[in-house]
């Protein structure tokens, strides 16, 4: 099925399409600034507090809260942030996060690190002392802001001998015999200073390069209080990469212990532990892998290179169909559509995964693909391609969707039909009992898991059930689903188009800094 993706189809078909995505973004920056002759290296204009607002309303609106959402830029991070579920890392690494920000600058983060999916095994944990000053909205990613980090010391605690021989596999000859033999279960150990070599800690794949980007969200729920998440950069899936990469997308959001959401007792046990104390949090039985029904975005969604989006599915386990619509937008609120694409095809599931315990392994195919284009620089676009590369050649209307299966694709997107890749999904229960679904992260370089060995290792953010467990009916979807063709439903003032233009404007920069940093 892939901000955020850089990763977009994501139920399991079609990491191209969002590719392909990236590719449409920069043609329409070329587009829109040609036509309206802006420059394109303009200072983006941000006063010291921006705030973005929006009453973000997702598709199944009856099934979850209405809520308020603001994002200051720049954001106010002091206080302390903490998981709210065992994490999982590409690799695959579990592990909970308690991040402390000081008005000073002053940064101390704690990273638990475990042995299994549930973080109910401690390995070892890490606590990571340094500095974070914030610096300018970010030119690629809209709505985040670019910070300055220095890590000072890193410590850590091993917590059992069976922890420390997992990290001794891990690590080169050098670092388990200048290092690793000194470190006593329980006892803290200075792995790093900001006088030593980091030789040891990049063997050990550690970065905080996340900081490097950050969006804190506050959604008011009226009477009930808010709740305030930190969006921090997003981890390479790949290994070697991830030391050094600057992220564009995001990670799962950590949210505020005095302002989060109720029920949570990840974020207590999380609060009150140390990393001479790592929470070990309960083991309870997963909730079976059923797919029947639809699934959809709690959030606007934030893809690597700078793609916004949300994602609706519906499932048919009975004739193993799938349906997808992915809603791409140019803003980090979702309330700029650039396009839509609606996907369709086949799925098979297969083992359970040997790798992430509750989590199961699938292979989707694409088959069908149609487009719907939501602004006049992507109706050119796919008005200019050649004939027999794009769906129908010069027909490309605002709000009309159209088929590009009888082309075998799009050239313009990226998109290449049939197409086939290797998936992982997993079921989680959110504090409302309500079933959530975890698909497969999509490769952060823009590729396709199209092989097995290419199959994800971690997870995107996870897609709620309508009608499910939360008390609704099922809903069973038809033999071959058909998923809310939007077809001339949009009408583009002038002004929306000038702001939109705004935005495409910086994304130029965006899309020619990123190409920078992949080659250099």
């Amino acid at each position: 099925m892939k901000s955020g993706e850089g990763g977009s189809m994501s139920a399991g078909a079609c990491s191209h399409l969002l590719r392909g995505a990236w590719l449409l973004c920069c043609w329409q920056v070329v587009i829109v600034a040609a036509a309206a002759g802006s420059k394109l290296w303009e200072v983006p204009i941000s006063s010291p507090n921006v705030s973005q607002s929006l009453q973000w309303e997702p598709h199944c609106q009856h099934q979850l809260d209405k809520a308020k959402i603001t994002a200051n830029v720049p954001p106010t991070l002091d206080g302390t942030w903490v998981s709210t579920r065992c994490e999982v890392r590409p690799g695959p690494e579990f592990l909970l996060r308690s991040y402390t920000f000081h008005p000073t600058r002053h940064l101390r983060a704690i990273q638990h690190y475990y042995t299994d999916s549930t973080c109910g095994d401690p390995a070892y944990s890490l606590l990571i002392r340094g500095k974070l000053r914030l610096r300018q909205a970010s030119w690629i990613t809209l709505g985040g802001t670019e910070t300055d980090h220095h890590v000072n010391k890193v410590g850590i605690v091993v917590h059992s001998l069976s922890g420390k021989q997992r990290l001794a596999s891990r690590l080169p000859p050098s670092c388990v015999g200048m290092v690793l033999s000194k470190v006593v279960p329980g006892k803290t150990f200075e792995l790093y200073n900001s006088r030593a070599g980091r030789g040891c800690l990049t063997a050990l794949g550690f970065s905080m390069m996340e900081l490097g980007l950050v969006r804190v969200e506050t959604q008011q729920f009226g009477h009930r209080g808010k709740v305030q998440e930190m969006f921090l950069g997003d981890i390479h899936t790949q290994w070697t990469q991830r030391t050094y990469h600057r992220p564009t997308g995001y990670q799962q959001p950590l949210q505020n212990v005095m302002h989060h959401i109720h029920p949570c007792p990840v974020c207590a046990m999380v609060y009150r532990s140390s990393e001479l104390r790592p929470p070990v949090l309960p083991r309870g039985p997963s909730p079976p892998l059923s797919l029947v029904g639809r699934w959809v975005s709690q959030r606007c969604e934030t893809r690597p290179t700078a793609l916004f989006l949300t994602r609706d599915f519906t499932f048919d386990p009975d004739a193993h169909q799938w349906g997808g619509i992915y809603r791409h937008y140019s803003d980090p609120s979702c309330s700029q559509p650039t396009f839509t694409l609606r996907a369709s095809g086949h799925y098979a599931q297969g083992n359970p995964s040997s790798k992430i315990s509750g989590a199961t392994e699938f292979v989707f195919k694409v088959t069908q693909v149609w487009v719907t284009a939501f602004d006049p620089a992507t109706a050119k676009l796919l008005n200019t391609t050649r004939p027999g590369k794009c769906g129908l050649s010069g027909v490309w209307d605002i709000g009309t969707e159209l088929d590009i299966t009888t082309t075998h694709g799009c050239s313009a997107l990226g998109i290449k039909l049939p197409h086939k890749e290797y998936e992982l999904f997993k079921i989680e229960a959110d504090h409302r009992k309500q079933a959530l679904l975890f698909i497969g992260e999509r490769p952060t370089d823009g590729s396709s898991p199209d092989r097995p060995q290419k199959r994800p290792t971690s997870f995107q953010t996870p897609l709620v059930q309508c009608g499910g467990s939360a008390g609704g009916r099922e809903e069973r979807p038809s033999h071959r689903p058909r998923l809310g063709s939007h077809s001339k439903q949009v009408q583009l003032s002038n002004s929306g188009t000038e702001q939109r233009t705004g935005h495409l404007l910086l994304l130029a920069l965006g899309c020619a800094l990123y190409t920078w940093v992949c080659v250099y």
